[in-house]
């Protein structure tokens, strides 16, 4: 049974196929010869490609790149490294040893042995002082303090107090009592009297006939609206039976019919026609794509012999030690 697909394979006929016309029978041959023209120098020239490919990132471009690598770390790491180590670390070193024994100690002897002290001393006097001047609030200044504050408030405080309560309210409430009276009699009433008199009656006349006016725009505005969509109705009509009417009679009594004939009659008849050529390319491509399957399997084993069989793995994708070859495929156009 695998030798009978075998030679069905080789004779082009592969199974459950539909027999193939007379066109896609004289154009295999053709195809195959161009077929093998074209495809075998490309192939040849890609693994050659591949391989001097492979043989320059050996022997060329990782060397160079090592090399690369060594001058860079000669040229900036190794002496930044040698700078940090032999200089800037022991000069950091001298500095804070200087800054220790020229700054920091002297800095601490002073203020224990002198800024202390002086601090101590100064402290005991401020609290002297302190207490001297709490004596002195609390013995002088708290006595007198309290003295004046009595002589305020009984000569000053109470005699104004009084002053307020019984001569300055009352004549406040005087004055107060007289200007509201003397405004209230030269302005309130007379605005009272002008405001209910005059300026309510007006006021509501020109409310009625403001109300009065808008209610009449309104109806007035309806009544436009009215007119207007019997305007336009009537242009509508008129629009219709002059333009819409005829045109649609002639679309549909000339036009439709017209597309109809041209539909059956021509278009028809030419998407048969695309159709039926569509199916005819269809095929000659795919006994194209036969052919050239058929001519990379004819030139393997005339330069190579029948392939041995092989187990059947899992995988399609070649492993990544191996390399291309004529005899092994691993691109779209050369696979079986």
């Amino acid at each position: 049974m695998d030798l009978e697909k075998r030679q069905a394979v080789r004779n082009g006929a592969p199974q459950g196929r539909e027999p193939e016309g007379w066109l896609v029978v004289a154009v295999r041959l053709p195809v195959r010869i161009v077929a093998l023209v074209v495809v075998l120098p490309v192939r040849m020239v890609w693994d050659v490609l591949v391989v001097v490919g492979r043989v320059l990132r050996d022997t060329v471009l990782r060397p160079l790149g090592r090399a690369l690598a060594w001058v860079g770390k000669a040229l900036f790491v190794w002496p930044f490294v040698a700078l940090w180590r032999w200089v800037l670390v022991p000069a950091g070193r001298a500095v804070a040893w200087l800054v220790k024994w020229l700054v920091v100690v002297p800095a601490v002897w002073l203020y224990r042995w002198v800024l202390t002290p002086v601090g101590h001393g100064i402290a005991w006097v401020a609290r002297g002082v302190w207490a001297g001047l709490a004596w002195v609030y609390g013995r002088l200044l708290t006595p007198v303090g309290h003295g004046v504050l009595w002589l305020v408030r009984y000569l000053v405080v109470v005699p104004a107090v009084w002053v307020y309560r019984w001569v300055l309210a009352p004549v406040g409430r005087a004055v107060a009592w007289t200007v509201y009276w003397t405004g209230r009699v030269l302005f309130v009433l007379p605005a009272q009297a002008v405001w209910r008199w005059v300026l309510v009656p007006v006021g509501r006349v020109l409310a009625v006939l403001g109300r009065e006016s808008w209610t009449a725009l309104g109806h007035a505005w309806r009544v436009a609206g009215h007119i207007s969509l019997a305007v336009g109705r009537f242009l509508g009509t008129l629009f219709r039976w002059i333009f819409v009417e005829p045109l649609r009679w002639v679309y549909r009594s000339l036009l439709t019919p017209l597309g109809h004939a041209v539909r059956d009659a021509v278009l028809r008849p030419v998407a048969d026609a695309s159709r039926a050529v569509g199916r005819g390319v269809r095929q000659a491509l795919a006994s194209v794509r036969e052919s050239v399957r058929q001519a990379r399997y004819d030139v393997r084993r005339t330069l190579f012999g029948e392939p041995r069989e092989r187990p059947a793995v899992a995988r399609r994708e070649p492993r990544g030690g191996e390399a291309r070859t004529l005899g092994r495929s691993t691109t779209a156009l050369t696979k079986d």
